[in-house]
């Protein structure tokens, strides 16, 4: 199926693999692209270094693009995007801030630049500072979420910019991408739907947590932070949702939150770390390979766009 999306990565399928930290190392990215898809590694808080390691790790899995996802924030930040421009890696999604300053680097580098976007206002600011794509990603998604959903979000973001949109958030079979079509969108990106691929490295305590969630087992923590994250509720998030609502300041809300996502990732505690999932969680009943996901999601795509 060809999108300008896939013209412009070079991939066989409009689906890209959100860039989650602790979970989209090498061996799910190399794994997504193998199945012609786009695979991301998550540099999330990670060193310049460790990034540096995964790009060569899935260059050694793969001979298919694939990107690198970088957090903003992250006091490595700099180094990171250095590391992508030097390892010749062919994609960069961005959160968290504006990669304006990185931008003569990576297109001189031939680096194709996708900024994560939760409004009209940023994508229109993307694309005038040369970003390639965009990808318009609505609350529904687990992790760090806007206010805007990706229904209302995606169809105003492809009115309002003349380059390829992105639509992420609540996604996770043909029908959802589908819908994202219908939307304006020209390719989809999905987080929540790889984390339980047989390739991902997720404790089977999350995956088993991810498997088993109904539609209404997703909370919000961080409302009040101005840093709303979604993930599935458990111990912490209860204890998180209660401080929040007696008026926590932010130092005592971080101390329950510092390292959970790792705890949670790595070390399978489902009970205290953060289980980050979108909404779409319930929709997910079994541990697939990356190629039976996408081959499930194209099949079911195309038969309701009706596309041979």
């Amino acid at each position: 199926m060809k999108t300008r999306v896939t013209d412009i990565l070079g991939i066989e399928y409009p689906i890209i693999q959100g860039g989650m930290a602790w979970v989209a190392e090498h061996n799910l990215a190399a794994a997504v692209s193998n199945a012609g898809g786009l695979g991301i590694i998550g540099a999330g808080g990670a060193s310049a270094e460790f990034v540096r390691d995964q790009i060569r790790q899935v260059k050694q899995a793969t001979d298919k693009p694939f990107g690198v996802n970088i957090m903003l924030m992250n006091p490595e930040a700099d180094a990171i995007a250095q590391a992508v421009a030097d390892e010749g890696v062919q994609v960069v999604t961005t959160g968290a801030g504006n990669p304006g300053k990185y931008m003569n680097m990576w297109k001189e580098a031939g680096v194709k630049v996708i900024p994560v976007v939760a409004s009209v206002a940023m994508a229109k600011l993307m694309e005038r500072g040369g970003a390639d794509a965009v990808i318009a990603e609505g609350m529904e998604s687990g992790g760090h979420i806007g206010s805007t959903t990706t229904m209302a979000l995606v169809p105003q973001v492809a009115d309002a910019v003349t380059i390829p949109v992105i639509a992420a958030g609540g996604i996770a079979d043909g029908r959802g991408f589908a819908a994202a079509f219908m939307l304006g969108a020209e390719a989809v990106q999905m987080g929540t739907r790889f984390v339980a691929a047989k390739e991902s490295v997720v404790h089977q305590n999350y995956k088993d947590m991810l498997i088993k969630a109904k539609d209404i087992d997703s909370a919000v923590t961080g409302m009040s932070t101005g840093h709303p994250v979604r993930s599935i509720r458990n111990k912490m998030t209860k204890e998180y949702l209660r401080l929040e609502k007696e008026g926590a300041d932010l130092m005592e809300l971080e101390k329950l939150t510092l390292g959970s996502l790792r705890k949670a990732v790595v070390e399978g505690d489902v009970v205290n770390g953060t289980v980050m999932a979108g909404q779409i969680a319930g929709l997910i009943k079994k541990e697939q390979t990356c190629a039976e996901i996408i081959n499930e999601i194209m099949a079911q795509a195309q038969k309701l766009l009706k596309i041979n």
